[in-house]
């Protein structure tokens, strides 16, 4: 195993938009392969046509674009390992579904779905495994020329994988240790079904992680109850030898409660689980997705990556690049993680942070001229410098700096109760007199003979302050008042004033 090239995939089901869980899986999977100069596998596993959903393929390449996160090969970026799409690999399943049958390692199983069904009801707890499948319908309990007339008149079957009683199983996991399975508790799970002629999971999985030469799975710790089906499947076609190590990653847990992170979690608290925005083309329900709800790409990454795996420093901010050297698979925690989705939020602050004023104000720009601003651009990169550290969405930005651009036609009343007091008519007419006078508008000329006349007057500096931001901002927030008033320029700054005294009295 060692000596071998280092070969992972991640591999979701057309079914519906993809998880945050899912993000994370291939996440990990792209910083191994990348840690070990391998190669990363996207494939498609649909051999469920019941439960396939258009666009769902479609949308899960488009979240990874968002991501940043690259494959080497695979559905849509090639490779010499393909069809990586399942439903296209149907003659391949079919030759290895034989070999199971003729090595004596499988069954056919004629059981419908109601003899099933009336099975259940009549044992307690049944399954179909070692202790009952003699009490079935199947090629173990039919003679041969009878299981030979039912596939010949057509009737649906399904291959059952045969577990003998009696084994220890044992899966080596690379965050788990080893896990031991007694065989008898293993039911001979369906390997192939006649009516759509695939697959399942199961059989699919393994002999394309086979044929792909694939060196590790690291997969959600939902799959470790199959991780022993596997083992004896590598066992049964005389793999085992070239059997890839498992790694079976921790849950994804609510913020609050007990049990797997969901889509009603996200509903319900009022943030995201899916990467990009989703239309369900059954019921027209929209989801909301990182992307569109303002996040970073970089941000989601980095919140993922320490989500069931630290550095062990304190350190948090990672770029792709950086998390690379560092990603240590054996680390990951066992026990699930909790979704703090505020600490997303906090993440996607420090990306704005990080970011230019100029970055940020291209991203800005469309929203103020949605909302009909004229100023230029270099206008509104003037006030996102001013203000993008108090944000941690761009979005925010418009209700917090609309005032730079619009000026205000109501007060907020708490405010005004709070802060015009009765000589503040008077106090900021003479003020409109002090910056009639000022020819040098610019913040540091403004600030020293303001605050010489509040000296003089001996005016109470806050009770002025913060009338002025009433009359300029319609309530109590944003940066220092000279920031404001300079950028609004000597007129439109009095013309404010003058409005909000005829208003307030």
């Amino acid at each position: 195993m060692t000596d071998r090239r280092v070969r992972v995939r991640f591999a979701p089901s057309p079914t519906g938009a993809l998880h945050i869980g899912g993000v994370r899986t291939a996440l990990y999977n792209y910083l191994f392969a990348r840690q070990h100069g391998g190669d990363l596998v996207f494939r498609i596993e649909d051999t469920d046509s019941t439960r396939f959903v258009p666009g769902a393929e479609e949308y899960i390449i488009e979240s990874f674009k968002w991501l940043g996160i690259k494959f080497d090969e695979g559905v849509s970026f090639g490779g010499d390992k393909g069809p990586y799409r399942q439903s296209e690999r149907r003659d391949i399943y079919k030759k290895y579904v034989q070999q199971l049958l003729d090595a004596g390692k499988a069954y056919i199983a004629f059981d419908t779905p109601a003899e099933l069904e009336a099975k259940r009801a009549e044992v307690q707890n049944f399954q179909y495994d070692c202790h009952t499948r003699q009490q079935m319908c199947n090629s173990l309990t039919l003679s041969k020329e009878e299981v030979e007339q039912r596939i010949a008149d057509g009737k649906q079957y399904v291959v059952r994988f045969k577990v003998e009683a009696g084994e220890e199983i044992l899966v080596n996991d690379l965050i788990r240790g080893e896990v031991r399975v007694k065989s008898d508790i293993v039911d001979d799970k369906v390997l192939y079904k006649s009516a759509d002629e695939l697959p399942t999971y199961h059989l699919a999985n393994i002999v394309d992680d086979h044929l792909m030469e694939i060196s590790h799975v690291i997969r959600g710790e939902e799959w470790l109850p199959s991780a022993p089906l596997h083992v004896m499947l590598y066992r049964a076609f005389g793999w085992e030898d070239s059997m890839p190590q498992f790694a079976h990653l921790p849950l994804l847990l609510k913020p609050d409660g007990k049990g797997k992170l969901s889509k009603r979690d996200g509903d319900r608290l009022g943030f995201p689980v899916f990467p990009l925005q989703w239309k369900d083309p059954k019921t027209g329900e929209i989801s909301r997705g990182y992307r569109e709800d303002g996040y970073f790409p970089e941000a989601v990454i980095n919140f993922l990556a320490l989500l069931g795996w630290n550095p062990g420093t304190e350190q948090e901010l990672f770029t792709l690049e950086e998390l690379v050297p560092l990603f240590d698979i054996s680390k990951c925690s066992k026990a699930g993680a909790k979704f703090a989705y505020d600490k997303g939020i906090w993440f996607n602050h420090e990306y704005i942070l990080k970011k230019s004023p100029e970055e940020i104000a291209s991203l800005f720009e469309p929203i103020c001229r949605e909302h009909g601003v004229k100023d230029s651009s270099e206008r509104i990169l003037q006030v996102v410098a001013m203000m993008k550290d108090r944000v941690s969405f761009v979005k925010e930005l418009w209700p917090l700096c609309s005032f730079f651009f619009e000026a205000p036609t109501t007060y907020d009343e708490k405010t005004a109760k709070k802060r015009w007091k009765e000589d503040s008519a008077q106090q900021l007419t003479e003020l409109v007199g002090v910056l009639e006078g000022i020819d040098d508008f610019s913040l540091e000329n403004q600030e020293q003979i303001v605050h010489q006349w509040i000296e003089q007057k001996e005016y109470k500096l806050g009770n002025i302050m913060n009338a002025w931001r009433l009359t300029l901002v319609g309530e109590g927030k944003g940066p220092g008042m000279f920031d404001i008033s300079a950028f609004l320029g000597k007129e439109e700054t009095i013309q404010r004033m003058k409005r909000a005294i005829a208003v307030l009295g």
